[in-house]
């Protein structure tokens, strides 16, 4: 029986691991995970096994599945990297999401989006392979959810369904912008509303929004975020990478002052403007509707529900080529494992 691990530094990595710890444990697979920084304390379901950093680098892991930016180099095994979000834009190209630190043999892409630019960097650095799968964050989104979704909408009561969703960059950030115009909409009624904000927002931000639960709108937890883009018809956000994520179901969103504005989003400036800018969502016009299927298609055209047995497929046959295939890594990338011995505490075996 083999031994793979996941790995995450972030709460919002859970989702992104939890449907491919599932693939790999209907495969017969042992399943290990290794939750640091923000994910520390947390757990993904039985079975799936968490280990401290000591257990995990002990392990005879045929690969490491990363959430994370980084990954544990010195746990045996292929690194894998899954990526935490699409890429929106809200950095320069360097600094974001193309930006190669040295530490992956196989990066599994999302769509041709991001395919196509790693596809290059791959043919120039020669020292990772890309395979195009999906992204598994987004297998619940195409099967069967056991009526989750269902249960989240049910208190609407036929009300349309809206979801609101920020980031915690502050200079991106809707949430502190729109909570005025957010609370007049669900303390009139006419749609139920499903809130949530990126795990990194200020308290007190999650205090005012957790505050307008009530008949009218449920605030919604980062493990329950796919369950609530099912349930939701609209989604109103800002630079978030759940714009993409929503989108990909072929569903309208509102987007405030996104960084990078493009033709399937409707964006506004104006708090006053949003009673107007849903009222286009839930009516939009035949050139949205075709501009959200031509991004959708770009960024995630896989809808089976399948993404994390791609993954899976993918890593095993770079494995069968063998890593002795790939070039050597570039010398900087053995100072940054060396800081991620330290911050993960494990500077001696």
């Amino acid at each position: 029986m083999a031994d793979y691990l996941l790995f995450a530094t972030e709460r919002y990595g859970l989702p992104i691991l939890q449907p491919l710890a599932q693939a790999l444990h209907a495969r017969g697979a042992r399943v290990h995970a290794l939750l640091a920084g923000g994910a520390a304390g947390l757990a993904l379901p039985a079975p799936v096994r968490q280990v401290d950093v000591r257990a995990a680098a002990a392990l005879r892991t045929r690969a490491v599945f990363s959430a994370s930016n980084e990954v544990p180099t010195f746990v045996p095994g292929a690194k894998v990297q899954l990526f935490h979000g699409f890429n929106v834009e809200k950095r320069a190209d360097g600094r974001g999401h193309f930006r190669v630190r040295g530490l992956f043999d196989l990066y599994c892409t999302q769509g041709p989006a991001t395919t196509v630019p790693f596809q290059a960097l791959a043919g120039q650095l020669r020292h990772f392979a890309v395979a195009e799968t999906g992204w598994p964050k987004l297998d619940p989104l195409f099967r069967d959810d056991g009526g989750a979704s269902a249960a989240l909408r049910a208190p609407a009561g036929g009300r349309p369904v809206v979801m609101f969703a920020s980031t915690f960059t502050e200079r991106l950030s809707a949430a502190p912008h729109l909570y005025p115009a957010i609370a007049a909409e669900i303390a009139r009624g006419d749609r139920y509303w499903l809130l949530t904000l990126h795990p990194k927002c200020p308290p007190a931000l999650f205090e005012r929004y957790r505050a307008l639960a009530g008949a009218n709108a449920a605030f919604v937890e980062p493990e329950q975020l796919v369950t609530a883009q099912r349930a939701a018809d609209v989604l109103l956000a800002d630079t978030t990478s759940v714009v993409s994520e929503f989108v990909v179901q072929l569903k309208p969103v509102v987007t405030f002052r996104n960084r990078a504005p493009k033709p399937h989003m409707i964006d506004f400036d104006d708090p006053a403007s949003l009673p107007r800018m849903l009222a286009r969502a839930f009516d939009p016009a035949p050139e949205l509707r075709q501009a959200i299927a031509t991004y959708a298609d770009a960024i995630h055209p896989w809808r089976d529900g399948r993404s994390s047995e791609r993954v899976i497929d993918a890593t095993e046959a770079l494995l069968a080529r063998g890593l002795h295939t790939l070039a050597r890594k570039p010398l900087s990338s053995w100072w940054r494992a060396l800081q991620i011995r330290r911050e993960l505490g494990y500077l001696r075996p």
